[in-house]
């Protein structure tokens, strides 16, 4: 396997979309969007996480779409934790598109990079039998470098399932480092904790999600 920041593989990802949404999107067609993660899906401690800004970002994108978001995010949830409920909170919804969005918690409480991997592809598995398109997200830069360093294996495994099973990533933390070259204080981006973003790091969040909707 190539290392994470291969260019091989930032271009295998990039190019991928969210054909069969962008389609029901621009038709005006019913779309349901499932997202499936923690604490960041959830929006931790903001009045707009990155699910709510990215829904006003279809709206405006697309004025003539008819969809909803269901947002299942849980905090303090890892890949394990959504694996035992993505029957029970998305595939019953039986969504047109789940966003999976998990990584920093696994890290933390001591998931190792091959057991988050192995959770992870058993979600895109239960949800493949089901048939929706599904959106995997890696998940921003936490401002602590050794908590980087932590969670680079867990990017990586996201973007290796990627690779193996076809499926567009959203690679936020690339993203968010584009962001930061370009001048914004990563301060501003995330909250006391420096972990979780705030409202500003959220919508960078969701511009990258966006890019792969349009």
């Amino acid at each position: 396997m190539s290392k994470y920041t291969a260019t091989l593989l930032i271009k295998s990802t990039a190019d991928m979309k969210c054909e069969r949404a962008i389609q029901k999107l621009k038709e005006g067609s019913r779309l349901t969007i499932a997202a499936l993660g923690d604490s960041l899906t959830y929006g931790w401690m903001v009045r707009a996480g990155f699910v709510d800004i990215l829904e006003g970002m279809l709206k405006d994108k697309y004025p003539q779409a008819d969809f909803k978001i269901i947002k299942r995010g849980v905090p303090g949830d890892t890949a394990q934790g959504g694996l035992l409920r993505v029957k029970r909170d998305i595939v019953s919804a039986k969504p047109d598109i789940v966003m999976i969005q998990f990584a920093l918690n696994d890290a933390l409480s001591g998931y190792s990079p091959a057991e988050f991997y192995e959770n992870m592809k058993q979600i895109v598995d239960i949800l493949q039998e089901t048939g929706p398109e599904i959106l995997l997200m890696t998940s921003p830069l936490i401002y602590d470098e050794e908590m980087m360093r932590l969670a680079r294996p867990y990017y990586d495994r996201i973007c290796r399932i990627s690779e193996e099973m076809s499926l567009p990533v959203a690679l936020v933390d690339k993203y968010w480092e584009k962001k930061i070259a370009a001048g914004i204080n990563h301060h501003e981006l995330v909250q006391s904790d420096m972990a979780h973003p705030t409202e500003a790091g959220y919508r960078l969040m969701a511009e990258a999600v966006m890019e792969l909707f349009q």
